[in-house]
């Protein structure tokens, strides 16, 4: 049995920065990827967007790490050279019934400590994106994009130059808690059995079923999975936008927004199905119900003018109907269980977060 410091479970964008930050604390690292390269889940379906921190409810910690890793990735970004934006985001009312919405979400943000939000009205609006419909607007200059796969390989190589090695095809199939430490048995290729100080399970989808797969860990700490199916529509021709464009939160999400990417391509999504597992093919007759959506706030999109994008999966531990669920990071000092820690649901904002969550992993280990 091979003897290893820090065992992080998952090459993902969230275990990448686990695994740079334990590495730069001096550990010595193992990055486990059960894929042929990294990042080819989660990490690489979403809309790469840095978010400001508005929606979340106050006090959770997909509130605190929003806002805490958002200032921590555009410092990373500009010292690392990863190719960003601060493009700004507009949330719009497109009726006057929505205008205590719009400033309810104002004041909730505040409370989350996004203090930079402006409020406008409909002329405002207008100068900034003529081609929109809106009564009032919201403009968040501290939401961005960012090139996440040039995030991750950025963030891996930290990791590596401060000592951390990378195992591809490297699927972990259990973990055993023993006297001198965390057993963990390793599949794939090049089976082995590893005796780990500490094992982070940064694993997505995967994650509820490593901890499944942990004897001595109680069930109630293992969370039931959801996969929450999102598909994105791009823009044909090309877009006349300069800013991301939200319409006002609707009840279950965001609505059907407008996102850009670095190159300018103009992205929609997401519309939400609940699907049994990681099933990633878009199904084209859902632009359908895009149009009318997108409509509300861009009347003059063309007919035809959406395309077939990608989708994504959110690793959900919360399911249809049920209030969404926070981030979940079990340290021993909520499962009791020495040197292990569990993160459950890591959706959006992860990518955001990633820096974050990283630095609450060290004090969930210190405590």
């Amino acid at each position: 049995m091979e003897r290893v410091d820090c065992v992080v479970i998952g090459a993902g964008v969230v275990g990448l920065a686990v695994a740079r930050a334990m590495a730069l604390q001096g550990r010595e690292v193992l990055l486990l990827e059960a894929e042929s390269a990294i990042g080819t889940g989660t990490s690489s379906r979403n809309s790469e967007v840095i978010h400001a921190g508005i929606y979340y409810p106050q006090g959770s910690l997909k509130a605190r790490l929003c806002v805490a890793g958002r200032d921590a990735l555009y410092a990373f970004c500009e010292s690392h050279g990863v190719p960003y934006r601060r493009c700004g985001k507009l949330i719009v009312a497109t009726d006057a019934s929505q205008l205590a919405g719009l400033e309810a979400l104002q004041a909730h943000a505040l409370a989350n400590g996004v203090d930079d939000l402006q409020r406008l009205d409909g002329d405002q609006v207008k100068t900034l994106e003529p081609s929109l419909q809106a009564v009032a607007g919201l403009l968040s200059p501290s939401t961005g994009i960012v090139d996440s796969h040039a995030l991750m390989l950025a963030l891996q190589g930290d990791a590596e130059a401060a000592g951390a090695l990378l195992a591809l095809r490297a699927p972990v199939t259990s973990i055993e808690v023993m006297d001198a430490g965390l057993c963990v048995e390793v599949g794939g290729d090049e089976p082995m059995t590893l005796l780990a100080t500490t094992v982070i399970n940064c694993a997505g989808h995967h994650a509820p079923v490593i901890a499944a797969h942990t004897r001595g860990l109680p069930a109630e700490w293992v969370p039931r999975r959801y996969f929450a199916k999102g598909s994105y529509f791009s823009l044909a021709p090309a877009t006349p936008f300069r800013h991301l464009i939200y319409p006002l939160p609707e009840p279950g999400g965001l609505g059907v927004h407008l996102t850009l990417d670095l190159g300018g391509q103009a992205r929609f999504g997401p519309d939400v199905e609940w699907v049994d597992g990681l099933d990633y093919p878009v199904d084209e007759t859902r632009a359908e119900g895009f149009y009318a959506a997108i409509r509300r706030y861009w009347p003059s999109l063309p007919d035809g003018a959406l395309q077939p994008a990608y989708t994504g999966i959110r690793p959900k531990i919360s399911g249809p109907g049920e209030p969404a669920a926070d981030f979940r990071i079990d340290g021993p000092a909520q499962h009791g269980m020495a040197g292990l820690v569990n993160l459950f649901g890591i959706e959006s904002p992860g990518l955001t977060a990633a820096l974050a969550i990283a630095d609450e992993v060290s004090q969930r280990l210190e405590t």
